[in-house]
């Protein structure tokens, strides 16, 4: 009797057990395990490295998934066993895979690492500063806001993993840079980073004023991450013709009531301020050039990346729970 190729491969997956309401808990996740199949002609064995959570789950997981569904979300994995001729055992791939150790693949949605990318370099930053959150940066700012050199940019969350990267590639454009973020040490860190100006938005008496004396002209770009109070205070500080890119509001996804806050209307009119939502998908064809551009700056030294790194799958919840809290300083990353 030949004996099988393989012992079986059993994965474990999270699971949302229940929807959020409010702030998620770990009593809404499940920790499951899956028998896998033995591979298919065309199909790969993958291994996940890296995973990431990110603020979109949150608003996602609402709008797409079932209880016990497996979590969204992305992966750097690498290539167990291989019954595909275009992917060789031992490479890096991002995949869409969702919480899960171990999974098949027909190769269809999975994306191989640059083949520049150097040895030296973390891997997990395809899940960051040189994948997803830098992509949004990268054309929120150039297609969003349209950035021009000796421009003024504001940019909330800051010290997060979106934030962070709005903010260096806005000085490389020759702008001038106001973030603002969670904590003293947040602060901190962007002021390292080359950001002109930086305040801790819990500890300001008046935001208004922060944001008046951080750049008393007012501001040509605002990249909101945030939302909410927030957005609603910043948009009185624009400048005429300014431009606003909606890329997300996570002070709003926790809401189990919505916010009721001013309108946007009468200062959008008076100033002709041009808004818009995005989603970073809407340029996946031009992923490649993006990545290209924010690989090279990260390795020249222009874009610095800092890692909220936490060790163990089994603690992928707390890690999305504290990242949602702003525990995280750069990009929250779980590392298998």
């Amino acid at each position: 009797m030949s004996s099988p190729i393989r012992r079986m491969v059993t994965a474990k997956v999270w699971v949302l057990k229940k929807h959020f309401e409010g702030f998620p808990k770990t009593s809404d996740f499940d920790l499951k395990k899956i028998e896998l199949p033995n591979l298919k002609d065309g199909e790969l064995l993958l291994e996940s490295v890296f995973l990431s959570v990110d603020p979109y789950m949150r608003p996602y997981s609402q709008r797409d998934m079932k209880e016990g569904d497996i979590m969204i979300g992305t992966q750097v994995a690498r290539i167990v066993e291989s019954k595909n001729p275009a992917f060789t055992v031992g490479a890096f791939v991002v995949a869409r895979s969702g919480w899960r150790t171990h999974f098949i693949s027909d190769g269809k949605d999975l994306q191989l690492l640059p083949s520049s990318w150097p040895e030296s370099l973390p891997k997990s930053l395809a899940l960051g500063t040189v994948g997803m959150p830098g992509l949004t940066a990268y054309f929120g700012l150039l297609e969003v806001c349209k950035m021009k050199p000796g421009e003024t940019v504001l940019v909330n969350a800051a010290a997060g993993a979106v934030g962070s990267v709005v903010g260096q590639l806005a000085k490389i454009g020759g702008c001038k840079v106001v973030g603002c973020a969670g904590s003293d040490d947040k602060v901190a860190y962007l002021k390292k980073i080359g950001f002109d100006e930086a305040f801790n938005y819990k500890t300001v008496t008046s935001l208004d004023e922060a944001l008046r004396k951080a750049s008393p002209d007012g501001y040509d770009c605002f990249f909101d991450n945030v939302g909410g109070e927030f957005a609603s205070i910043a948009i009185n500080q624009m400048k005429k013709y300014g431009r606003i890119a909606v890329c997300g509001a996570i002070s709003q996804y926790n809401d189990s009531v919505p916010q009721k806050g001013p309108y946007v209307q009468v200062p959008m009119i008076f100033k002709e301020l041009r808004m818009e939502g995005f989603i970073v998908t809407r340029w996946h064809d031009r992923r490649e050039e993006g990545l290209k551009a924010l690989l090279k700056w990260v390795l020249e030294g222009k874009v610095k990346c800092h890692e909220q790194v936490t060790e163990g799958f089994e603690n992928m919840p707390m890690a999305f729970i504290g990242m949602l809290k702003g525990e995280n300083l750069g990009k929250a990353i779980v590392k298998v």
